[in-house]
């Protein structure tokens, strides 16, 4: 509940799922109340159902015991959906509108596609938001707890959306502006008109709501709405950009928050144990984040892991570490993902698995999940270094990714990778197999500093592995595929393993 801003430092973590358990066997509300019962940090998370879903209208069990029991605890919640906007799409009332009225795109001749607009209606969206927010479940859950601290609706943020390279095909845009501007331009537009329409969508559903506790603390949270990990990698990165001069992204003007995705995806050939990987890349987001804070001091950060398992599926990530040799354990998911966690120390990490996921099959990656935020509440020193440990960046090298960077953000701090003696000869190719992946946090002024160390090794474990910490010295750790968290203190030399 802290701000972002606050004297106490970063807010700690909470452990949730984008896996609403509506499905038998999921990660249930039920499920989700007997773990905060045992002790374990969680925000709660329940299914957001469509307005136009009217079965959910009988399901109240799903919801009642636990929104009340959660009541009595004046415990946060969120709300998981789909994309709110997608009904301007896939409803006939909006996709058959007249070309002037439709908040679709639509194209010189008249033609309307199935992607939104940032040049159509802007009353649509607020419209449809509205409708989100004002159906019968969503007012009993009112009634049951009408005072939370704080709700979150989290959108998965994924529908079809006109992009800044493709406003040649908006009849709407060449009105406005015609042809002929640069690509700063365009980027800048469309930002511009996401900013309002999506501001008006979150109108409709915060005007929806009608428990004024609910309509004071709701927060909307997106999916990615910060800017691409891939910063810098390769040429058309820009092309998944809307970078405009003075502005990296418009996502912070246009949502409340962000949920990262610190994914291992199956789709694309990264790893957790290579350059091309999610360690790597998620440092392109501390300036973006640091960008978005100073844009919007509220924007809530947290951030969803998955490591690419995609059961039955023929590029399933677990089965591509097998068929080479490695196994992606619930331990070596930790430690990936307690590296993006005290990279980025986001509010919430949310594990991602699709709506068929159950417990009893998956539940040994989600403690991974819980274990790495119990850590830092339990153990003082972890919780110190959380709250007020500055990230150490490293200048004896380089991101490896700097292909067409902006010379506004040249400057900026991108490299927190520690060096060690294991590093492969550089430079590096996006295969280039990384042993240790290896960060600290700094703690006071020289000569009095604290360091927390924090490193894994994905593959398999080494013992007296060197790692450098910049404008200090190289220290001797062990490193595990779990991770492991080291004290080093300048004062009196003294290197100390957190030992759990």
């Amino acid at each position: 509940m802290l701000p972002n801003d606050s004297e106490s430092g970063f807010p700690l973590p909470l452990a949730a799922h984008w896996n609403t358990g509506w499905r038998e066997g999921g990660f249930s509300p039920d499920y989700q109340l007997q773990m905060i019962e045992r002790g374990h940090y969680l925000l709660p998370w329940f299914y957001l159902p469509s307005p136009w879903d009217t079965d959910w209208i009988s399901r109240n069990g799903y919801y009642e015991k636990t929104i009340k029991k959660f009541a009595e605890l004046k415990i946060p919640l969120s709300f998981i959906s789909s994309q709110w906007e997608r009904y301007l799409t896939d409803s006939p009332k909006y996709r058959h509108l007249p070309r002037q009225e439709n908040p679709n795109v639509v194209d010189e001749h008249g033609t309307i596609h199935k992607k939104v607009s940032p040049f159509g209606p802007e009353a649509l969206w607020r419209e449809v938001g509205e409708k989100w927010t004002s159906s019968t479940i969503v007012r009993r859950v009112q009634e049951w707890y009408p005072d939370p601290p704080l709700v979150l609706f989290v959108s998965n943020n994924e529908h079809d959306k006109l992009a800044w390279h493709e406003v040649g095909q908006s009849a709407r845009y060449l009105e406005a502006y015609g042809p002929g501007h640069d690509d700063n331009f365009k980027r800048k537009v469309v930002g511009d008109g996401w900013i309002k329409r999506y501001r008006a969508l979150q109108g409709g559903m915060r005007s929806g709501l009608i428990a004024p506790g609910w309509q004071k603390h709701a927060n909307f949270v997106a999916y990615d709405a910060l800017g691409t990990r891939a910063y810098g990698r390769w040429p058309d990165w820009i092309k998944y950009s809307l970078i405009s001069p003075g502005r990296m992204e418009p996502w912070p003007l246009a949502w409340d928050g962000v949920s990262l995705s610190y994914y291992v995806n199956n789709w694309s050939p990264d790893t957790d144990h290579t350059v091309m990987s999610p360690q790597i890349e998620a440092m392109n987001w501390i300036f973006m984040r640091d960008e978005a804070w100073r844009l919007n001091p509220g924007f809530w950060v947290e951030m969803s892991t998955w490591d690419g398992h995609e059961p039955g599926s023929a590029n399933d990530k677990r089965e591509y570490y097998r068929k080479s040799g490695t196994e992606f354990s619930p331990a070596r998911y930790e430690g990936y993902v307690q590296f993006g966690m005290w990279l980025l120390r986001p509010r919430v990490v949310r594990e991602f698995r699709n709506h068929l996921s159950k417990v009893t099959k998956d539940e040994s990656y989600f403690i991974s999940v819980v274990n790495s935020v119990d850590r830092v509440h339990d153990n003082p020193i972890l919780r110190k270094f959380w709250r007020k440990g500055k990230l150490v960046a490293n200048y004896n090298n380089r991101h490896p990714y700097q292909t067409k960077i902006p010379s506004e953000y040249n400057a900026v701090d991108r490299w927190f990778f520690l060096d060690t003696n294991l590093d492969p000869k550089r430079p590096w190719a996006l295969t280039t197999y990384i042993p240790v992946f290896s960060i600290a946090l700094v703690i006071g002024t020289a000569p009095e500093r604290e360091w927390l160390v924090y490193a894994h090794s994905p593959l398999k474990s080494f013992g007296n592995v060197r790692v450098t910490i910049p404008d200090y010295a190289p220290v001797d750790i062990s490193v595990s595929p779990s991770g492991s968290f080291y004290s080093v203190m300048e004062k009196n030399k003294v290197i100390t393993k957190i030992v759990n």
